[in-house]
């Protein structure tokens, strides 16, 4: 099985804007249909602190960083607009970087 590329951010968001995170960040979500527009994109999992409600982790799956990359150029002005627009959804965020799965060797 080839390893999927993830790309991670930390979120804290606004307890004011949740909903609007939520619609914003989630599996179905704005950044999911955009993404969805290229064949390479694969998911988006979005995942809560369990101790600050107010802390998020979105990993978004795609089949290389290449596929990502290429996405990024061609929907730069969408991704952008989207970026700004979610801004003011959040009080801080942070990239934690892009990461290759890990394929168990021993199945």
């Amino acid at each position: 099985m080839p390893s999927r590329f993830a790309y991670i951010w930390q979120y804290t968001i606004k307890p004011s804007e949740k909903v609007r995170f939520l619609e914003a960040y989630a599996p179905g979500g704005e950044w999911d249909r955009l993404f969805g527009r290229d064949l390479a994109y694969l998911k988006t999992t979005l995942i809560q602190d369990c101790d600050d409600e107010n802390r998020y982790v979105t990993i978004d799956y795609w089949k290389s960083r290449e596929d990502r990359d290429s996405f990024r150029d061609r929907y730069s002005g969408e991704f952008e607009e989207l970026d700004r627009q979610c801004e003011s959804y959040t009080e801080y965020e942070v990239f934690l970087g892009d990461f290759i799965e890990v394929v168990d060797i021993a199945a």
